[in-house]
């Protein structure tokens, strides 16, 4: 969405997220709601043996809204600011427009899931909750942009964004094979995976540009 400012009888055009905002007003509210209720994260969350056998498929998109704690919904959500006002910007001036830039959010929810849909298919116990599956495909899709722009880390340092890029799918995949701890690193990496591919499927001449902008990068 845009607005017109006249400043000094001159006019631009301000962009505003409209969506990206909606987005994290949404999850918050929601996450709040949900908060200490178990019956209702029970009842929303990615479960895949409800979603095959019992047909609930909202589950694919409404795990989403739900976070564990404040802790969670905070770094995904801020996470989700930081490169869902640039990724929102990019795809309405490249012409994707909000539709696209939807698709890439929820599309990166829903594909991200796909993983754990067919592997925990009988396991009526297994939940999953938050958007990092969402969030990975949004901060993946920044990377065939622009590359070697900063992603910072803990706030301190900052790393290229391919290089970070490289490095979370390794790790991602190192400790979903560990499974020591109660992160879907799965749907981290198979977020990712979506991000990165998403752009490219809808503008197949943006791999050109990514890989040109990566080339000149090692170069330069």
């Amino acid at each position: 969405m845009y607005r017109k400012i006249i400043i000094s009888n001159s006019t631009y055009t301000q962009f505003i997220p409209m969506l990206t905002y909606l987005i994290i007003g949404t999850t918050v509210i929601i996450s709040f709601i949900c908060f200490n209720r178990q019956e209702l994260v029970n009842r929303f969350s990615f479960n895949a043996y409800a979603i095959l056998k019992r047909k609930e498929f909202y589950r694919l998109v409404t795990h989403g809204f739900i976070h564990a704690d404040m802790t969670h919904l905070f770094f995904n959500m801020f996470t989700f600011y930081f490169f869902g006002v640039y990724m929102e910007s990019i795809f309405v001036n490249i012409g994707f427009g909000p539709w696209g830039f939807i698709g890439l959010y929820f599309g990166g929810m829903i594909f991200s899931s796909f993983f754990d849909l067919i592997k925990y298919r009988d396991n009526i116990f297994y939940q999953s909750i938050g958007a990092s599956g969402a969030v990975s495909a949004i901060l993946f899709a920044s990377i065939i942009f622009n590359p070697w722009g900063s992603i910072v880390l803990f706030a301190v340092i900052p790393v290229p964004g391919i290089i970070f890029g490289v490095l979370y799918i390794f790790y991602c995949q190192y400790m979903a094979k560990r499974a020591s701890d109660n992160v879907n690193h799965n749907a981290h990496f198979w977020g990712a995976i979506f991000g990165l591919i998403y752009p490219m499927l809808l503008k197949p001449s943006l791999l050109f540009l990514f890989l040109n902008q990566l080339t000149k990068g090692l170069w330069n």
